[in-house]
């Protein structure tokens, strides 16, 4: 059986279904996600959203996410929407299926300042052999002017079967 380490989207989608309806279950999912995944959780995003092949992520404009300019930092801008890709084509992924991103590519339109939303929407995530996948991600102020565009670059594979899984299924 494939280790929920390297296909955590069931283990994601369970825990986020547990704890979104309770009152600030968002807020202790956002800081599990933080720290499960540290350098992520670094910058204090906030799950909004998580569905199948569907994120939205939040980014409130603080200092410690702030450069010289008094803008919010580009490369918390690109932390925000991997973290946002991620979310949503981890969470797309059906069983037994891992992804890791392979590029990403980001363009800064203008200055990010106050409350940052990153959206991500993952489609055509039926995975059968080993492909790359695109995810492209939005990032908004809160004029929903688009701040920033971002793609990250997912090579997806079945998780390969070995021969001690093998073993196991056969005897039982």
């Amino acid at each position: 059986m494939p280790s929920s380490l390297s296909a955590p989207g069931e283990r994601l989608r369970t825990l986020w279904n547990r704890l979104a309806p309770l009152p600030g279950g968002k807020a202790v999912f956002s800081f599990l996600l933080g720290w499960m995944t540290p350098y992520s959780g670094s910058i204090g995003a906030r799950v909004a959203e998580l569905e199948p092949g569907w994120c939205r992520v939040t980014l409130r404009d603080r200092r410690r996410v702030r450069n010289h300019l008094g803008s919010i930092h580009a490369i918390a801008l690109a932390n925000l929407a991997e973290m946002a890709s991620g979310l949503a084509v981890l969470a797309g992924l059906p069983a037994g299926v891992q992804g890791i991103v392979t590029g990403f590519s980001i363009t800064y339109l203008k200055k990010a300042r106050g409350l940052l939303t990153a959206e991500c929407r993952a489609e055509r995530l039926n995975v059968t052999s080993e492909q790359d996948y695109e995810a492209a991600v939005a990032v908004m102020d809160a004029q929903d002017d688009v701040v920033a565009r971002a793609t990250a670059r997912w090579r997806l594979r079945p998780i390969p079967r070995t021969t001690h899984d093998a073993r196991r299924t056969n005897s039982s």
